[in-house]
This record gives structure tokens, C-alpha cells and sequence, in this order.
């Protein structure tokens, strides 16, 4: 392999959004689909893991003591079919870039989480889903096919219905580095979204909002406010919308509808003192956020930032948590599993633990992935300042409650989950591992997630 076509290659620290457990590695970072490959083959006994934009808030895109593979320098966009509504690109493309190119032309893409600076090879491993689980589902139900690198050099073509896409879709890349992929569409008249936004009185009053209406969105999300107690317990403002219609937008906006409007502020600082997080000034912000929503407001015309991707706008928000960094832990629990969710809120909201960052939405139908997070139900969302005192021990008893009521935590933003727990939270587990043994004997593909939960 002649120099000029050799990967970039450092050696540094690598961690995930949450910045709760740093570790060094190897970082590559190809620009073809033969530097990968030769990533993958010298990628030495430590194994290597994909890595995208480093969104994953735990430690899945992370591999103490071996090649983390930066994929973010294979990002073209192949080829783009404005009439059919799909896009081939490469993996490393970010779901921002996409919407660049895209919104000119009438299509959005099918499922964004709460940022934008995601890859597309990211949000297949993590099988990302958005404010329209309960409508579209998560993001690998929108692929069409996908090229991957498997660990003996091969790259092969993979369609959904097989159970290498199956394990692939939510395998936290441990199948393999996805190269490419093939996506479906979704068509908008405008870059605008309509929304609505109600306020609910409590958990009870949320749920009942929630499960009485939300057919009727294309988009739904609740920010609950944790701190709230008593008869307030789980109070929220409860935001849904579609995209706008041509016919809803005013005269300036139809001059260009379909207009990708972004804007950025002031990066957080590299430093922020390790108290401003605290019980006394997230309950402020709670309070101020609940009082200034609307008790109801219907048709507001909010931009794709405003609406999907508000703290997008904030370069390195995580740093407002300080040094310690914070812990992202999400949960689902089925239909049926109410009482579950009310204890737990109850619980959190009992411990006065500070957080800002929380949210609540519905699931519709499970997603095909061996290791999808999704299942129909309601999922919790939350952010905790990882110096919490006893937080550890605390997350611990809300796994054991979240299991014994069929649900699951979320692999994507896991740092701390106990291996034992995991098969009772994803019933394929089984399938997957033993997938990975045949396609992978030599456990080439690892990160420090897999070995954490042996995966």
C-alpha cells in the first residue's frame, strides 16, 4: 500500500457525548473502501468499532486499546432519485448534509433523533428513532439496502428480511462497518413544520393526551418536568406537528419553501462550574419553561432546527454539565406497563434528581432489529449529572424495574448497565451472539460497550 492512499492515523482519546468514561485508542480514519478494509484487516488484537459523529452518549463507539474507525470521511452522496424518494449515499454522510441537499428537493429524511450531526452508517447501527416512532418507526425500517464490510474482507449486499440486516440494524456496528446505504424518503411541501403545543397538568393527564390523540401527528414529543412533586408529579408541555403544507405558510415563506434555515450560537464554554447544574437551578428553568409554554397554541410554523434539533444550535451543549459529564438513560416499557412508568417518574422526581433534558414519547410497532431499542409502549428519556451522589446505585434499582416489567434501556446511550440484565431486556440476544460468532470467530469488530456487556 503506497503512503499516499494510507489512512490517517493518531492515537488519542476517544469518548462518548456523555464524556462520563474516556478511553485512549487507535483513531483511523479511512477515506475509501479500501483504506477501510485495510483499517479492518491491521486493525490489531484489540479489534476495531465504527465511529460516526460521536453522538452515542455511552461508551459504543469507543474500544479501549484498539482501532476506533472515524467514518465521517466517506460522506458522499451517490445518487439521489427525486421521483422515487431514495437516496444512495455513503455512511459517513450525517443526516444535516442530507437535509441540505434534500429539503431543495422535496424530501426529508424518514426518522431524526434530537440532533442532526448523526452519519447515516450511525443511525442504521444505533437504529435511531425520532418524534414519529409511532407512525414510521425507526430509521433501519426506511433502508432499502446496505454494503458491509464484514470481518474476513468480504462486502457484501444486505436487504432487509435477512438476519445479517436484522442483527445489523441496532448491532451497535459489532456486525461489521457499514459502507453504504440505500434510503427511502420522506416528501414535504415545505421546510417548515406545523406544530402544536398543549400543556398537561401531570403524568396522568400526559398519558391520557398521548394515548387519546396522537394518531393524528406525524410528530409527538413530551418534556416532562422531573422536579415537579405531588399532585404536579410529571407535568408537561406536550409538543406535535407535521410538515406545513404550502397552504399554511405565509407570503414570505412560500418564496422559498423549502429553504433549509439553520442558526448557531456562542459554543458552550470548555470549562462550566460543576454546580450550575444543580436542584435549585434546573427547578428554575423547570418552572420558567412549563409557566412560558402555551396552555394550548395550535399552528405555529417552527423551522426543522427549532422543532427536531434545538440544542443542534449550541455547539458542545454537553460541556454544561462540567468535567464529570452526565449520564443519558433511557428506557421503554410496553402498553399495559403504566404503573411502571408512573413509579419510576415518582421515584426520580422523589430523589430531586436535576434534570432539564427530560422527555416522554409513545412507541408503535417494534422494529425487526435483533437489538432494536424500540417496542410498542412509552419511553423515558432523561439526563443526570454523572456526580450525582449514589446515582450508580439508584439507575441500578430502575433497571431491575425496568426489566421486570419486559422493558429495556437503550444501548446507544448506555455506559453503566449490568451485563446480567441484558438478556432479559432484548430476548434475541441469543441470535445475535451467535451470528457474530459465525461471521466474526476472531471477534475482529469490538467496542468497549460489547465487552462491558459481552455481546
Amino acid at each position: 500500500m503506497s503512503a499516499d492512499t494510507a489512512p490517517e492515523v493518531t492515537w488519542g482519546p476517544v469518548t462518548g457525548w456523555g464524556r462520563t468514561a474516556p478511553t485512549a485508542a487507535r483513531l483511523v480514519r479511512p477515506r475509501t473502501y479500501e483504506e477501510a478494509a485495510v483499517a479492518v484487516r491491521d486493525c490489531g488484537p484489540r479489534g476495531a468499532v465504527p465511529r460516526g459523529l460521536g453522538r452515542a452518549y455511552g461508551d459504543a463507539a469507543q474500544n479501549a486499546g484498539g482501532a476506533v474507525l472515524d467514518m465521517t470521511g466517506l460522506d458522499r452522496i451517490h445518487a439521489i432519485d427525486v421521483q422515487g424518494g431514495t437516496v444512495l449515499c455513503d455512511a459517513g454522510v450525517s443526516l444535516h448534509r442530507l437535509m441540505e441537499v434534500l429539503l431543495p428537493l422535496g424530501w426529508f429524511v424518514p426518522v431524526t433523533p434530537g440532533t442532526r450531526y448523526v452519519t447515516v452508517g450511525g443511525a442504521i447501527g444505533a437504529d435511531i428513532h425520532g418524534k414519529n416512532h409511532h407512525v414510521s418507526g425507526s430509521f433501519s425500517r426506511h433502508v432499502v439496502s446496505l454494503e458491509l464490510l464484514t470481518a474476513d474482507g468480504r462486502v457484501r449486499t444486505v436487504t432487509p428480511g435477512t438476519d445479517l440486516f436484522d442483527a445489523t440494524a441496532g448491532g451497535m456496528g459489532l456486525t461489521g462497518i457499514i459502507l453504504t446505504a440505500a434510503v427511502r424518503l420522506q416528501a414535504v411541501e415545505s421546510s417548515l413544520v406545523s406544530v402544536d403545543t398543549e400543556r398537561a397538568a401531570d403524568l396522568d393527564d400526559l398519558m391520557a393526551r398521548l394515548t387519546a390523540t396522537d394518531h393524528r401527528y406525524r410528530y409527538s414529543v413530551a418534556w416532562i418536568d422531573l422536579l415537579a412533586r405531588g399532585a404536579a408529579t410529571g407535568r408537561a408541555v406536550l409538543t406535535r406537528g407535521d410538515h406545513a403544507p404550502l397552504e399554511a405558510l405565509g407570503r414570505r415563506a412560500r418564496r422559498d419553501p423549502l429553504a433549509f434555515r439553520t442558526a448557531r450560537l456562542p459554543a458552550a464554554p470548555a470549562f462550566v462550574p460543576e454546580g450550575l447544574l444543580s436542584r435549585t437551578t434546573v427547578g428554575l428553568f423547570n418552572e420558567f419553561w412549563y409557566r412560558r409554554a402555551p396552555r394550548a397554541r395550535t399552528g405555529q410554523l417552527q423551522t426543522v432546527p427549532a422543532f427536531f434539533h434545538p440544542l443542534d444550535g449550541v455547539p458542545h451543549w454537553n460541556r454544561i454539565y462540567g468535567r464529570g459529564g452526565f449520564v443519558q438513560y433511557q428506557f421503554v416499557v410496553g402498553h399495559g406497563q403504566e404503573e411502571t412508568l408512573r413509579h419510576v417518574v415518582r421515584r426520580i422526581s422523589e430523589r430531586r434528581c436535576p434534570s432539564f433534558l427530560a422527555v416522554l414519547k409513545r412507541f408503535g410497532d417494534a422494529d425487526p432489529g435483533w437489538l432494536s431499542f424500540p417496542v410498542p409502549g412509552w419511553t423515558l428519556a432523561l439526563d443526570i449529572p454523572a456526580n450525582l451522589p449514589g446515582l450508580g446505585a439508584f439507575l441500578d434499582e430502575l433497571d431491575e424495574e425496568v426489566a421486570t416489567a419486559g422493558g429495556r434501556v437503550y444501548l446507544a446511550k448506555d455506559s453503566r448497565l449490568r451485563p446480567e440484565l441484558l438478556a432479559a431486556m432484548y430476548p434475541r440476544l441469543d441470535g445475535f451472539r451467535a451470528l457474530r460468532a459465525e461471521l466474526d470467530p476472531r471477534g475482529v469488530f469490538t467496542s468497549d460497550l460489547s465487552r462491558r456487556l459481552a455481546l
